[in-house]
């Protein structure tokens, strides 16, 4: 039996995307605090602890998703969102910065995937939002994401963010491939992720990629991005008044890997 609520959705928009959730009456969506754009008439907000989800019932599941939440940097509360009128009613939601917005049925994808802890945006209500530790103490210190990412889980629908252009692939068992730390938005559960260092110092600390990548072996799916926030915010950094930096600097090149900015 299907436990999350069955919604249906339009994207709209090419760079700045927002994703319009239609529900039917008593149906909910719980989104990230601040994630609305705009709501009709007839629509209950309430802030909530954790994703609401059934695994979450009562003041002790409450607590703890509100813990897990705080772990992975997350605020402890997200937003529901109920159609409490007699019709179908609509909510929208926007990314919080230029991307791309991804809708995954998690039927499709072994009803797990996992997740950057900042790219996850909405989701029907029975979808739970968990923590997922990395096993290896090398992925999790150099994997640009730390020790935790987060954990979708359920079957119903669910929105992440990605920055730029999202490139989804599909590995073959045993197949592999190497992907900037920062780019990897998402991959299903079966998917192995491991961390390498690229393998020659001279590249690493002048070829401006970092000391490190990730290698995702199949099977499985796996999204990433064209860009990421951290590379934006470098970018946009170099031209703020009071800023040393250049671009093709070696200083600033030899900054990025120790701050993880690149």
């Amino acid at each position: 039996m299907k436990s999350a609520h069955e919604i249906s959705y339009k994207i709209h928009g090419n760079d700045m995307q927002f994703v319009e959730i239609e529900l039917d009456p008593n149906e909910s969506v719980i989104a990230e605090a601040g994630a609305m754009m705009m709501m009709e008439d007839g629509i209950e907000l309430q802030t909530i602890f954790g994703d609401g989800s059934a695994q979450q019932s009562g003041l002790f599941g409450k607590l703890v998703g509100g813990a897990k939440r705080l772990v992975t940097g997350e605020s402890l509360f997200m937003t529901s969102f109920t159609n409490r009128s007699h019709s179908l009613k609509s909510v929208s939601f926007s990314a919080p910065y230029p991307g791309t917005i991804i809708p995954l049925d998690l039927r499709e994808y072994g009803y797990k995937v996992i997740c950057q802890k900042d790219s996850y945006l909405a989701a029907a209500k029975g979808v739970s939002v968990g923590i997922e530790f990395r096993k290896k103490l090398s992925t999790g210190l150099f994997g640009g994401e730390g020790f935790i990412m987060q954990k979708i889980e359920g079957d119903g629908l669910a929105f992440l963010h990605a920055g730029g252009a999202i490139y989804q692939k599909t590995l073959l068992p045993g197949e592999k491939v190497k992907i900037d730390t920062g780019c990897i938005v998402a991959f299903t559960g079966d998917v192995r992720y491991e961390i390498e260092y690229v393998g020659n110092v001279k590249t690493a600390l002048f070829g401006g990629e970092g000391i490190f990548f990730a290698t995702l072996e199949g099977p499985g799916t796996i999204w990433v991005q064209s860009l990421t926030l951290a590379r934006l915010a470098s970018r946009i950094g170099q031209y703020m008044p009071g800023s040393s930096r250049e671009e093709g600097s070696i200083l600033g090149g030899i900054g990025d890997l120790f701050d993880g900015r690149e």
